[in-house]
């Protein structure tokens, strides 16, 4: 069990494989945190505390002539707020009397085997010998509020989640101001702060920065958690590198507005806290009321970022996403939006359908424009019926077509939104978000639907549950495409309009939780123009998501490098597109952008008509190779092999198998340079002892050779020239 109580000294100590996490109740009552880090035995950490009087640190009543203890610089678990902490703190409560003070003291423990489950909340799940989980209660001392505070500990993968369970036992309403899921303080350390940020068509562009004194933050009040920063973030080392030093990821599995913020204060002491973002919300908590708090997913490595994000990415791929697709091999798929936009009908889908279907494709994905009347992106949103103008015989004669070629039949949606020139619309008013007496904020034309109210969801239900049934659909694009504002619902009364933000998140999770369960053979991929809302919340629902409406192979080389630090290959939706590139202009090599598509689930976005013969050649081959090393790329462990922002000559990743027996080098070529220099690279991840062949060859080297002395890349003429390298084991 990785849980240790000493109940005498009231010390909590939690063990993974390689991480030890120590808290204690201190004879105030006050649940003081004292260590995260590399793994110890159980001895008290607590020697580290620095104890004694800092000025303009005041001290709680209790420790009356004490002043070496104050909670304005000790390390907590989960901060007080008003009681003499002036630091970034984990909880807001506006008080009966209308006071702010929550003073939090420990009242018991209790450990259970197994994860704790979060209701109306995605979370990591797992067998009772998967996890042990701690409760620990809090209580404030002048009123009935009582925290507890949840830990589960996942051994195998150095990780720790955390949630929070707010309740009022008091006999009036109290209103919550601010939840945040984690409070994380090190006390020690010279730390640099990772978090990637972006716009749409570029997400997760990694930044590394060092903390100044004050608070940094990174979050998002678009109502998902956004093309523009992602909820997660690192703590590292500032010497830290792929494979050295210490790292503290912290990951939010949520997928509505967040904040991440981290403070430095006068004591060279971190604190981070990480939830819902206190900006927008407010949740009024009646007489024995709960409020549960999204989950938090810590991880430890003392090996550097690489084995950091390896934790994570096994743990996400087999405790976080769900369903049939969770591990069966997913269809290659072709998606028409980029060959056709809105101008198609049933011919042109079906003659598109025959050419992927001669080349190997398995799937087709009819994207936006479908249903309703929508022949651009004016109309139709919310009218989820067939439009028959372009599919006369409507979707069960189309799928059966496709299906006769063999491939499956996937389709696009985008339940949340609706357009003022829609049926739903005229019908349905006050079901979009609208503030009275204002004009709503446009954007793509459309408004989003007030997912709170049960009798949209409903709606949205039972629409789309028509469609499914109404055809073999195997996949479902489920779409996003706008941030959420004009914030009123005409089902809230006044003084809960602040929950909204919320409430909508957990509507969203509603509806997908009913419509994966009543559809379990679907594979649903996200999608919010692009990777707009690529969160773990997310991928409880859906596998995969499309990691960005940018498509252009280079570009997608930053912005898979920043998905992989938190997210796995298997979650990453990758395509081929045409060139000139739709996004860029950039002219890229076809194998080029078929290497780049690997990292993820691999498919096309493009008529496969209008290629080359050559071209048509090289897409047959290309599924045929991802087929053939699709176990590796998705299941394997992935290393980063550069760093796309520090370098523009060459980008490469390696996959390496569970057992070693195989790896996969994969790369690109930025820029050709006269006369230029051989690429060198070391690979990692290799059985030192094993002899491997290199692209099946006669060419044989040690795992050593490989990882110590590398390997050099092929010679290539001309900008962004992928390399493909193979190593097998030779028995």
């Amino acid at each position: 069990m990785g849980i240790a109580v000493n109940e005498q000294q009231k010390l909590f100590t939690l063990t993974t494989d390689s991480a030890a996490y120590q808290m204690k109740v201190n004879a105030w009552g006050i649940l003081l945190h004292q260590y995260y880090g590399g793994k110890t035995d159980e001895e008290d950490m607590g020697y580290l505390a620095q104890m004694w009087d800092v000025s303009f640190a005041g001290n709680p009543y209790e420790t009356g002539r004490d002043r070496t203890f104050s909670l304005d610089v000790q390390p907590q678990e989960y901060t007080s707020n008003g009681v003499g902490d002036y630091r970034i703190n984990s909880i807001e409560v506006e008080n009966a009397d209308g006071t702010r003070g929550t003073d939090l003291r420990y009242v018991s423990y209790r450990i259970i085997p197994g994860k704790y489950a979060l209701q109306g909340l995605p979370a990591m799940y797992g067998e009772k010998e998967d996890a042990d989980t701690l409760e620990i209660v809090l209580k404030d001392t002048a009123t009935d509020l009582e925290v507890t505070l949840y830990y589960s500990v996942w051994e195998e993968f150095d990780i720790i989640t955390r949630a929070v369970k707010i309740k009022n036992g008091n006999q009036e309403p109290v209103r919550l101001e601010k939840a945040a899921s984690v409070c994380l303080d090190l006390p020690y350390g010279d730390w640099d702060m990772m978090h990637f940020h972006g716009r749409h068509a570029m997400e997760r562009q990694m930044e590394r920065v060092p903390l100044f004194h004050g608070i940094q933050s990174v979050g998002s009040t678009r109502g998902a958690s956004s093309h523009h920063h992602n909820p997660f973030v690192i703590l590292c080392d500032k010497e830290a590198t792929e494979d050295y030093g210490n790292c503290y990821g912290i990951s939010l599995v949520y997928s509505g507005n967040f904040e991440a913020q981290i403070e430095l204060d006068q004591l060279n002491q971190v604190r981070a806290v990480m939830g819902i973002n206190s900006q927008k919300f407010a949740y009024t908590l009646q007489p024995g009321d709960e409020f549960i708090t999204p989950e938090v997913v810590m991880v430890y490595s003392g090996e550097g970022l690489g084995a950091m994000s390896r934790k994570l990415h096994k743990a996400y791929q087999n405790h976080l996403c769900r369903g049939k697709y969770k591990k069966q091999r997913r269809p290659v798929l072709l998606n028409n939006w980029e060959a056709t936009y809105f101008d198609f009908n049933e011919e042109k889908l079906l003659e598109i359908a025959k050419g992927a279907a001669s080349l190997g494709v398995e799937m087709l994905v009819m994207d936006d424009g479908w249903f309703g009347i929508r022949n651009d992106d004016n109309t139709g949103l919310g009218d989820w019926y067939v439009n028959t103008q372009k599919l006369k015989g409507g979707l069960e004669p189309l799928v059966k077509q496709v299906n006769d070629l063999g491939l499956k039949f996937g389709i696009w949606l985008e339940p949340e939104m609706v357009s003022e020139d829609s049926d739903l619309y005229r019908a349905h008013p006050d079901w979009a978000f609208t503030m009275p007496d204002r004009k709503p904020n446009r954007s793509r034309f459309q408004l989003v639907l007030d997912m709170t109210r049960e009798d949209v969801r409903d709606y949205l239900f039972e629409k789309i549950s028509k469609v499914l049934d109404s055809a073999n659909i195997e996949y479902v694009k489920w779409d996003m495409n706008r941030s959420i504002c004009d914030l009123y619902s005409a089902d809230l009364p006044k003084d809960r309009q602040a929950e909204i933000p919320h409430r909508y998140i957990l509507g969203l999770y509603d509806l997908l939780e009913k419509l994966t369960g009543k559809y379990p053979d679907v594979l649903f991929e996200g999608c919010s123009g692009g990777g707009g809302r690529f969160d773990p919340g997310m991928l409880y629902y859906s596998p995969q998501y499309w990691c960005s409406d940018d498509t252009d192979a280079i570009e997608r080389i930053k912005i898979q490098y920043g998905t992989s630090f938190a997210y796995p290959i298997s979650s990453v939706g990758s395509h081929v597109s045409a060139v000139p590139n739709h996004q860029t202009g950039r002219l890229t090599p076809f194998e080029t952008r078929g290497v780049v598509a690997m990292a993820g689930s691999f498919g096309y976005e493009l008529d496969l008509n209008k290629l080359s013969d050559e071209e048509k050649g090289m897409v047959t081959e290309q599924i045929e190779r991802f087929k053939k090393y699709y176990d590796v790329i998705h299941y394997g462990d992935y290393y980063r092999l550069s760093n796309p922002f520090e370098r523009d000559d060459y980008a490469a990743w390696e996959y390496v198998s569970g057992d070693k027996s195989e790896a996969l080098l994969h790369g690109v070529v930025l820029h050709a340079k006269a006369n230029m220099v051989r690429i060198h690279v070391k690979l990692k991840g290799l059985d030192p002892d094993k002899i491997y062949r290199v692209n099946g060859t006669d060419e044989i080297h040690s795992g050593k050779a490989l990882m110590h002395g590398g390997i050099l890349f092929p010679r290539t003429s001309g900008d962004y020239q992928a390399v493909e390298i193979l190593l097998t084991e030779v028995s």
